[in-house]
């Protein structure tokens, strides 16, 4: 067999990972070096670095000046659970689940918590009916689905005169994607994704209406220390100043505050939404030219510009071998180290994942496009 001709040019970062996803590549080791290691979180400047990644964070994310931010243990998943467990039960809820981040939420909410709940499902690539959701409920829902590449269009199903309240998983959203806050209550990131920070640390950024209810509602069910919001019926304030429930790392924060600091450089939320915008058409460009290969959202105005996900189609690929191809594919991609981690959700369709989030460079995404081409030819020649 006649390997087709390999492309003359490569990324010079190959790391296209959704999770956790690279860093800007201004990013340096050796500027850690101011990094409060060895310190308690608790002293005055551990909690100043503390409360500054808090300030940059709202900053950036451009947050209405009543909404509480605060970094909470166990990354987006601790973020979403100490949010479903302290806020959930007082009505029903919507839970939107079209990938797998989404289902898990609907599954801790129906079994674990045992609430009257409407699971609105859809199939990878696809989305629920957004129209269903009633405004009298709480609803749970990912904005961006990390494993399938599908993502809201925007936030205009979520009713502006709603009783319930929205809690919405943005870690692959936020920093990519202008999030309407005056529809959001409860918001939950992690540092790990879109600015490709470092793993284990959560955000929980809630609004006026989520701090009422967690005021004035106790949910019937034991709360773990690590969920806790609530004092004597008042918010824990300090938990939203720097004064985390648990240790946090202060390396982690040290790196997150270089990566804030780079983001607001570039010129803060729209040049990062520009940047994931610009790398995405990358890839959806490929996919127009190129009748093998299409993107797992079927419909444009629901495809992420962050977590890009796409299907081979190509008829001489075995039926049943699908997964076997893409992850041939992924394979010789690494092997050639042109793209590492590309590979699809584990229980996502087979194919390819590719991020396109602001920290990755667009160069780099051109550089690989001819290399998906290439290895595709190639292991097609093999079948």
């Amino acid at each position: 067999m006649n390997e087709p001709a390999r492309p003359a040019s490569r990324p010079a970062n190959p790391n296209f990972s959704s999770g956790p996803c690279t860093k800007p590549s201004s990013w340096r080791l050796e500027n850690l070096g101011g990094a409060l290691l060895g310190r308690s979180h608790r002293a005055a400047d551990p909690l100043a670095k503390l409360r500054q990644a808090i300030e940059l964070t709202r900053e950036i994310l451009g947050l209405p000046d009543a909404f509480k931010v605060g970094i909470v243990p166990a990354s987006d998943t601790g973020a979403v659970e100490m949010a479903m467990w302290s806020l959930l039960g007082e009505r029903p809820v919507d839970l939107l689940a079209w990938e797998n981040f989404g289902k898990t939420w609907a599954a801790d909410a129906v079994d674990q918590l045992g609430i009257e709940a409407v699971v609105h499902h859809a199939e990878y690539g696809k989305i629920p009916d957004l129209s269903k959701v009633n405004p009298g409920f709480d609803t749970v829902f990912t904005w961006n689905g990390t494993s399938s590449g599908v993502r809201v269009p925007d936030g205009e199903f979520i009713s502006l005169e709603r009783t319930g309240l929205t809690i919405c998983d943005a870690t692959s959203a936020a920093y990519a994607v202008d999030l309407p806050w005056d529809r959001l209550d409860a918001t939950t990131l992690s540092w790990q994704k879109a600015l490709g920070g470092e793993a284990a640390h959560g955000m929980l950024i809630l609004s006026p209406r989520a701090i009422e209810r967690l005021e004035n509602y106790r949910p019937p069910w034991p709360l773990p220390k690590i969920f806790r919001l609530t004092t004597s019926g008042k918010l824990m304030n300090g938990v939203f100043e720097g004064k985390t429930i648990n240790t946090p790392s202060m390396l982690c924060v040290e790196d997150y505050l270089q990566i804030l600091a780079w983001a607001k450089s570039i010129g803060g939320l729209p040049a990062l939404i520009a940047r994931a915008d610009a790398n995405s058409a990358v890839v959806a460009r490929f996919v127009r030219e190129h009748g093998w290969i299409e993107n797992l959202a079927e419909d444009p105005a629901t495809r992420s510009n962050t977590s890009v996900c796409l299907k081979f189609t190509d008829k001489r690929i075995p039926e049943g071998s699908e997964r076997e191809f893409s992850h041939s594919i992924v394979g010789t991609l690494a092997e050639k180290g042109v793209a590492n981690d590309i590979g699809p959700y584990p229980a996502a369709p087979p194919g390819l994942r590719i991020w396109c989030g602001p920290t990755v460079e667009v160069a780099d995404l051109k550089a690989l496009m001819p290399w998906i081409a290439w290895a595709f030819e190639t292991e097609i020649r093999r079948h």
